[in-house]
């Protein structure tokens, strides 16, 4: 590897590392749901909104990310979440209540803008050839902070019913939502301090005026000064208008021009399918999703860091060929592979019985001194919701919190091993392509004097419906069931389908200029077809 791609690579993963935080924060929620509702006594939609806080957070952030980037620059915005970050970690430790909890986590979600600001850096500091590839990184560092965040609470899981010494001493069964949420810390700390040692954009150094900082750093970046020289005019010449049309607010106004509408369309489709189907439900509430197949909470904590290690090795493939295959067909293909994995979680759900025997609450001894369980023994119930809503008129909602999973593990008849196919074939695809290349295209599509508006508005719009599909899992889950909700899946999915495979173009091996011109060539096309 000679030296500017070292420079380009070591920049980039620095960055992309936040990915990794990003996929901790996400994914180290979901294995203190029983434990915090429990202790705070919550409802499905408190459940709901301790999860997506962090993703109603974020809807904030975004709407001035695009200003902060403009005005102070790409990195002294990432170090910025970053210590966010760390602020939000160390808060939802220390919450003694589930509102201050919550309001940890919203700030939190303040951060969660650095998926699309080191989309947005990446972009603008690696060559053509490699940028698929670099910014794809952020996608893997996501998939391995989520893989990290359930084999850390699968392995506190397991050590709180262990027998060591220091697991009694500091208290780790009695607050091992505490402990899950703390794993964050160290890392975070980490990237905040290794964010100082990379380079400011240069696009955004000739944005403000400063070439010769910007010359430094392309050269920097590529050790030969006549391409450094080629690409400041290049960068320059895609700026022109930027100076003339007042910034940031002005950029915004632009991405209502004719000329961009294509690269509008692209990016606004593909941020509400990458979300419709469902992927945040399945990876915030993993353990919650896998108790539905009646294999037990700690068979659940397991299958959900199996799951992880499906999205690492699927992510891992995706980057291998995304600038050798191409952006367009991973992604139209995998989210067809996606869709009928959805429609596999369906049918098995569809199918499931669920029976409590006389054997099943007698083996149960936490139950045997609750009344009224002797009036649902042997009644045949054909679908999650009648089971539930039975469980409910004989328990508290405490208790049910409690017991729920165990009594679905005794009572559930269920093509366990087809959902869990399901589940793990739409991971693997999801992560195979749209997952990863959502951020591929924003960092590629846009040109230049747009991206620091239009990268975060379009990542709003892919927050907004991850934020309602975060928010209202739990209440789907206890109001329309599974089966219900992964056929919604299927349904988004097939529109997804028809829609990008029209509109979704291929840019692969294409610089940010050339793909600007590609684009608004496009857009006269269809103009001139009528279309």
């Amino acid at each position: 590897m000679n030296g500017s791609k070292r420079n380009v690579f070591f920049f980039a993963f620095i960055v992309a590392f936040g990915g990794f935080i990003f996929g901790l924060d996400a994914a180290l929620i979901s294995g203190t749901v029983r434990f915090v509702s429990a202790e705070f006594n919550l409802s499905d939609i408190q459940i709901g909104t301790v999860v997506s806080a962090p993703g109603f957070g974020v809807l904030f952030a975004l709407v001035i990310t695009g200003y902060i980037c403009n005005m102070f620059g790409r990195k002294n915005t990432l170090i910025g979440i970053a210590f966010i970050y760390i602020l939000s970690a160390i808060a939802s430790v220390l919450a003694p209540s589930y509102e201050l909890l919550v309001a940890a986590r919203f700030i939190g979600g303040l951060a969660f803008t650095s998926l699309s600001v080191a989309a947005m850096y990446i972009g603008e500091v690696a060559p053509s050839k490699y940028r698929g590839k670099l910014v794809s990184m952020i996608q893997i560092n996501i998939v391995v902070g989520l893989s990290a965040a359930y084999f850390a609470n699968y392995l506190l899981v397991d050590l709180a019913h262990s027998n060591f010494e220091w697991v009694t001493q500091w208290n780790v069964q009695d607050n091992l939502w505490r402990w899950m949420l703390g794993v964050e810390i160290v890392p975070a700390i980490l990237w905040f301090l290794l964010l100082f040692t990379i380079p400011q954009s240069p696009r955004w150094l000739v944005m403000k005026g400063n070439e010769t900082r910007a010359i430094t750093i392309l050269h920097r970046l590529n050790k030969n000064t006549e391409l450094a020289q080629e690409q400041l005019k290049s960068i320059k010449e895609s700026l022109v208008d930027y100076s003339e049309t007042g910034g940031y607010f002005s950029s915004f106004k632009q991405l209502l021009e004719s000329r961009v509408r294509a690269a509008v369309i692209i990016a606004f489709t593909i941020a509400i399918v990458q979300q419709v189907t469902g992927i945040n439900a399945i990876m915030f509430y993993a353990p919650t999703v896998f108790e539905q197949l009646g294999v037990g909470t700690d068979a659940a904590f397991f299958n959900a860091v199996l799951i992880g290690l499906v999205s690492i090795v699927f992510t891992v493939v995706a980057i291998a060929l995304i600038d050798k295959l191409g952006r367009r067909p991973l992604v139209i293909w995998g989210l067809a592979a996606a869709t009928i994995s959805l429609f596999m979680c369906y049918l098995g759900f569809s199918q499931a019985e669920y029976s409590l025997s006389a054997e099943d609450i007698a083996s149960f001894s936490a139950l045997n001194s609750i009344t009224g369980l002797e009036h649902i023994i042997g009644t045949v119930y054909h679908s999650d919701i009648e089971f539930k809503q039975a469980l409910a008129s004989v328990l508290t909602a405490s208790q049910q919190q409690l017991f729920e999973s165990d009594l679905i593990s005794r009572a559930a008849t269920i093509n366990a091993p087809l959902i869990s196919f399901g589940i793990a074939g739409f991971i693997a695809a999801f992560h195979f392509s749209i997952g990863p290349i959502m951020w591929v295209i924003f960092s590629e599509i846009f040109p230049t004097r747009i991206r620091g508006v239009a990268i975060p508005t379009f990542a709003f719009i892919a927050s907004v419906i991850s934020y309602f599909v975060q928010q209202f899992f739990p209440w789907q889950l206890s109001n329309l069931g599974a089966a219900n909700i992964f056929l919604l899946y299927t349904v988004s999915g097939v529109a997804g389908f028809a829609l990008l495979f029209k509109f979704m173009p291929e840019t692969k091996n294409k610089s940010i200029e050339e793909i600007e011109v590609y684009l608004e060539g496009l857009h006269a096309k269809k103009v001139q077809e009528g279309v």
